[in-house]
């Protein structure tokens, strides 16, 4: 059933289009779109954009997650460094994304370095707030039992803290996947030769909206595909954890 709406945007699409209701200049039809992907398909153009695009988010995702994971579970099991910590980093989450471009671009250039940081910005929010959440959410029972096991540190964390915070925690890293591609469009804005949100940048400045309107549903296709494949991941810890 969840192909039923995009079907269905995709008849109106074509209708309007061929209808004239909507100019092809301002809404190329889908046949347009088509082509120009497989023209970038063909020429190889296309892998090379996804794999840097790719690469971008999952080099910032692991380092965005890996902090977070890190600071929420000892946040979490000290209320002293909690109270130290967590404030500054509920401030900082306020901060707008696009803030961070001019301050990354000063202190680690134009390549692929401030990209990262500033995707891993992105990914570190959601999933540290939700591993907080579901760590403060434990039942104190649980970590004892752990003690008793004698489980301290980070058997702690990996055999008690963890598995019990998943649920909280598997939301945090889809949401914090999802940013993480909204993040690389800004990313890639930041003097990127490579990329979809180049390919975006480049149909901007030709006046090629049916480039642009590709590279959307790229990034809609790619992004759902990652989701997917991580709640499925999700799945299967979960039935372990059951």
């Amino acid at each position: 059933m969840g192909f039923a709406l995009p079907l269905l945007l995709l008849v109106l699409w074509e209708i309007t289009t061929r209808t004239g209701l909507l100019p092809a200049h301002a809404l190329p039809p889908p046949g347009a779109i088509v082509r120009t992907t497989y023209d970038l398909a063909a020429s190889g153009e296309l892998l090379e954009h996804v794999t840097s695009t790719l690469a971008r988010v999952g080099t910032g995702f692991a380092f965005g997650a890996g902090v977070a994971t890190l600071l929420a579970l000892i946040t979490g099991r000290s209320a002293v460094l909690r109270r130290l910590i967590d404030p500054t980093l509920q401030g900082l989450r306020s901060v707008p994304s696009l803030a961070w471009v001019p301050l990354f671009l000063l202190w680690l250039g134009i390549g692929e370095t401030s990209k990262v940081a500033l995707i891993a910005v992105g990914v570190f929010f959601p999933v540290y707030l939700n591993l907080l959440s579901g760590v403060l959410a434990i039942d104190p029972r649980w970590i004892e039992v752990g003690r008793v096991f004698r489980y301290e540190g980070w058997d702690l964390a990996r055999h008690v803290l963890i598995p019990a915070a998943l649920p909280a925690y598997l939301t945090g890293l889809r949401s914090g996947l999802g940013l993480g591609f909204m993040f690389v469009v800004a990313a890639e804005l930041m003097g990127a030769s490579r990329g979809l949100g180049y390919l975006m940048v480049d149909g901007q400045t030709t006046s090629r909206p049916e480039l642009i309107i590709a590279a959307l549903l790229l990034f809609a296709v790619i992004g759902k595909l990652s989701d997917h494949a991580l709640e499925r991941a999700g799945a299967r810890f979960q039935r372990f954890r059951a």
